[in-house]
């Protein structure tokens, strides 16, 4: 069941389209993430979701509502986290998880939801000493604290060390895990491939795919490529016709093969056909990262400022 529809979504600045022509749907219970270029109309789309900006034409609706008609109703069932957030430096976290509570009739208990969040040592601290990783917690934390059916994260891990977005990402999946429905919106591709069920990719203004990250994967020009060091010389006649294969190289002792998933069970096949161990194997496939480069309008240059490319994915 869909619980965020957006349909034909269109919103100009200046005469300039940032949003031209948006469709998707989000079913109640997933992860939902989109992925773009800076600029590509990511941040507008989500804001006219929060009812925060007004589209010039198409529709949007969050549980059958208008978020901009229905705004008060909206924000009973919406929590959010903008994607650049601060609270006033002397500010308690107490005091700010108080503060939140008074805005919703019936708020959640912020107390076993700062337990949940790490933040139990940190009540009375105030919000200026805080790391990046601790004011996140507390940003979803308020986000959550109207107990939402839905919750919009807006680029929630940028900035973070690699153990803090990790970390971050295990609360992602916790707050699914509990019913809420999770709009994400990043940069970072690995990010997107762990967590979301299915990502829209918006470009220029426009969604590119829509897919699951294994589908959109799949799509990517990207090639699987296969390398290992034989513990004796194989042949010309025995590496010809892999399936899949698209090219077959070699690197002083070292096979290096281009191909598919097909090739890689016909190498491994074929390595113990004529009992030959693979020394240093590696099979390196394609990412999220080949896909959105392919999908986007950066497909011809680097990815977009803030994009972490591990962009491979190896199984030994």
């Amino acid at each position: 069941m869909a619980i965020i529809e957006v349909s034909g979504l269109r919103k100009a600045y200046g005469g300039k389209p940032a949003v031209d022509g948006v469709d998707f749907t989000v079913e109640e219970g997933e992860i939902f993430g989109i992925l773009g270029p800076n600029g590509a109309g990511k941040t507008t789309t989500v804001e006219c979701v929060e009812g925060l900006r007004v589209p010039d034409a198409g529709t949007v609706r969050v549980a059958g509502l208008d978020p901009v008609a229905d705004h008060r109703q909206v924000t009973q069932l919406l929590g959010a986290q903008l994607q650049e957030s601060e609270l006033q430096a002397k500010l308690t976290v107490r005091e700010a998880l108080e503060l939140y509570s008074a805005f919703y009739p019936k708020p959640a208990d912020w107390r076993p939801l700062a337990a949940r969040l790490g933040l139990e040592a940190k009540l009375s601290t105030r919000f200026a000493k805080l790391s990046g990783g601790q004011k996140q917690r507390l940003f979803i934390a308020l986000a959550l604290i109207g107990g939402p059916r839905v919750v919009v994260l807006d680029e929630l891990t940028t900035g973070l060390d690699p153990r803090a977005r990790r970390d971050t990402w295990s609360l992602i999946e916790e707050i699914r895990d509990s019913g809420v429905t999770v709009l994400l919106v990043t940069h970072f591709m690995e990010e997107a491939q762990r967590l979301c069920d299915r990502i829209a990719v918006i470009d220029r203004g426009k969604v590119a795919a829509l897919d699951t990250p294994a589908g959109l994967i799949a799509r990517s020009t990207a090639t699987t490529v296969i390398s290992f060091t034989p513990s004796r010389p194989l042949g010309d006649e025995d590496l010809a016709g892999l399936p899949g294969a698209m090219s077959v190289a070699t690197q002083g002792d070292r096979i290096v093969i281009n191909g598919t998933d097909d090739t890689v069970n016909a190498v491994i096949t074929l390595l113990a056909r004529h009992r030959v161990t693979a020394h240093q194997l590696r099979v390196t496939e394609a990412t999220l990262d080949d896909a959105f480069l392919d999908l986007t309008e950066n497909g011809t240059g680097a990815a977009p400022s803030g994009t972490t490319t591990p962009a491979t994915t190896e199984r030994v």
